[in-house]
């Protein structure tokens, strides 16, 4: 059992026995609305947003967890009686702080992240760009849409992918990202290997976005670790790319990948980088099974509790056939939007997607319609 059961809380007793709980407890914001300043919300990462409620979830013996929502009226009342008064307000400071700015750019509002992979292979787009020069146009093209972040890939990481030659990778992102840096854009290198990271940062690189979260090669955390500034996106895969998709176990999606990311954090924090350079991103389809990103899209929002900017990268993804088995990759723009708005309602500071120009425009409208 790995899904979270929503409990009804008859009696004052039922949310007692949360309070009772000796092991950890989960908090996900809810009840999201734009605040305008109402004071029965409370601001979602220091956002425009904010939330009105609070999912608290516990582990099961067993297996699974069970949770409850508890409004914010009736939290403080609630926190007295937990003997958690300390816990969940650091963990309320975490939820509702203003997030500094991440590779100069502001985390008050989501971004969008223009993907563009320089590989043959990719899931989606592979050959599409697999050449500096169409590479380059690509991400100019995504600049002009609205694109404030250009990611940039040399290794495809979809499930299956064949690895590459780190001079290989190198040899192919290297050209684009100092392109796309002298044209004055923010770059991130979307890279497993301490060498790729090395020179792409020294080709005008701004953030490392690696989908190992400074495991998969030693040299990782050692290079970020020695760099002063570099950001880094830490994000979540059960596996190898190679083996991932190959039944995904866990015993609860949604607090295994916030217990990773955190411990992958405080790993990073021992290694000198400050929680302040880092983004952490769910892994949306990384050793995931169609339920488990399910239940990770319902729940984005637990990850502000980290205090970090989030990442979502759900475009094209493989769940959205799964839904509609006739969607082929680049047929799946209106599950990649729907995905892309349930980001932006949670407070995502970062959409990774292919559709720039699409995705631009339905953040626009919704956020003009003051949609939650």
């Amino acid at each position: 059992m790995d899904k979270i059961q929503g409990s009804v809380l008859r009696s004052p007793a039922d949310v007692r026995g949360f309070a009772d709980f000796d092991g950890p407890l989960y908090y996900v914001p809810t009840g999201f609305i734009d605040r305008a300043d109402d004071p029965q919300t409370l601001p979602l990462a220091g956002g425009r947003r904010g939330f009105s409620a609070l999912e608290i979830i516990r582990r099961r013996d067993g297996g699974g967890a069970q949770s409850m929502i508890l409004p914010l009226l009736a939290l403080e009342g609630w926190v007295q009686n937990s003997g958690r008064v300390d816990e969940i307000n650091a963990v309320l400071d975490r939820l509702t702080g203003n997030r500094r700015a991440f590779a100069n750019q502001d985390m008050e509002s989501s971004h969008i992240m223009g993907i563009v992979n320089v590989t043959p292979d990719s899931f989606s787009d592979g050959g599409d760009h697999d050449t500096a020069e169409r590479a380059i146009a690509h991400g100019r093209a995504l600049a002009r849409q609205g694109a404030s972040i250009l990611d940039i890939g040399g290794e495809s990481t979809r499930p299956g992918a064949a690895t590459v030659s780190i001079d290989q990778e190198i040899e192919r992102v290297v050209p684009v990202v100092r392109a796309l840096a002298d044209d004055g854009h923010c770059v991130s290198v979307d890279t497993r290997h301490g060498a790729v990271m090395s020179a792409a940062m020294d080709a005008g690189a701004q953030i490392i976005n690696d989908v190992t979260a400074l495991e998969g090669d030693e040299a990782s955390l050692e290079f970020v670790s020695q760099s002063d500034t570099a950001p880094v996106i830490l994000m979540h895969m059960q596996g190898e790319p190679g083996t991932m998709q190959n039944n995904p176990q866990y015993d609860c999606v949604v607090l295994d990948v916030y217990d990773y990311l955190l411990d992958r954090i405080e790993s990073c924090e021992r290694a000198g980088i400050s929680r302040d350079r880092i983004c952490v991103d769910p892994g949306i389809g990384f050793g995931k099974s169609l339920s488990h990103n399910m239940e990770l899209l319902s729940r984005l929002s637990i990850f502000h509790g980290l205090g970090c900017p989030v990442l979502l990268g759900a475009s094209r993804k493989s769940f959205i056939g799964k839904i509609d088995p006739s969607a082929e990759p680049k047929q799946r723009l209106g599950g990649s939007l729907a995905a892309a708005l349930n980001g932006w309602r949670q407070g995502m500071q970062i959409l990774r997607v292919h559709d720039v120009e699409q995705t631009a425009q339905a953040l626009g409208i919704a956020s003009a319609m003051g949609t939650v």
